[in-house]
């Protein structure tokens, strides 16, 4: 009876495991998918009469919070390798054209900054989500990871791009003296609207579903 019991006990826990594993993949594979086709789709962005915000990071930002830092890194890449893919069918004007220039350039500003991102941002939430800031942890990394996808990238786009003639052309149009200048003059007001935005609304959908999913 007690190696039966034990028994038992060993393929209930392996079961359970599986099932761990199993609603892990699951997840995640759903979390990608939104990456894609709010990536591909008017689902990512918020028109405005001025901006066009991206809200792709959201699901980036909540695989992170209610699956695993390694499952936002995950939806960071494949949301990376979306945005390179559009340097060859030509959905970003600019990626392509800097493509001509640099195809490694290029992926680092697309695909690299991304994991970055969602690195950094990941693994923050997971250390502050453990302290007293546990609550406010969701609100924090939803502002962080539009906002550090638009520092990395950026940031990328001057290290590998700042001399060339369109991004010279770009620092003429906006009248920018030196790099920094240049990128507050052209993603600054987006790029606080977007943390505002990934605040609110990724916060807001952690905090619901982490205790709707029973992952607080």
């Amino acid at each position: 009876m007690d190696n039966t019991s034990m028994l038992g006990r060993k393929t209930n826990e392996e079961s359970v495991g599986l099932s761990s594993k199993t609603r892990y993949m699951v997840e995640t594979a759903l979390m990608i998918a939104i990456v894609l086709i709010m990536g591909n789709t008017v689902l990512g962005t918020i028109p405005t009469p001025f901006l066009k915000i991206s809200i792709v990071t959201v699901p980036v930002a909540l695989a992170a919070m209610l699956i695993s830092p390694y499952a936002g890194i995950i939806c960071g890449i494949v949301f990376g390798l979306n945005s390179f893919a559009g340097a060859f069918t030509g959905a970003s004007g600019m990626l392509s054209t800097l493509f001509t220039i640099s195809p490694i350039g290029v992926f680092v500003t697309a695909v690299v900054a991304r994991f970055l991102d969602a690195t950094v941002v990941s693994f923050l939430f997971k250390a502050l989500h453990r302290g007293k800031l546990k609550q406010a942890s969701y609100y924090i990394c939803g502002a962080l990871m539009p906002l550090f996808n638009t520092v990395f990238f950026m940031g990328s786009l001057c290290l590998f791009f700042y001399n060339t003639d369109y991004v010279q052309g770009l620092v003429a149009k906006y009248d920018a003296h030196g790099p920094l200048a240049f990128v507050v003059a052209m993603v600054g007001v987006q790029a606080t609207v977007e943390a505002l935005i990934g605040c609110l609304l990724a916060g807001t959908l952690g905090v619901i579903l982490s205790k709707v999913l029973k992952r607080a």
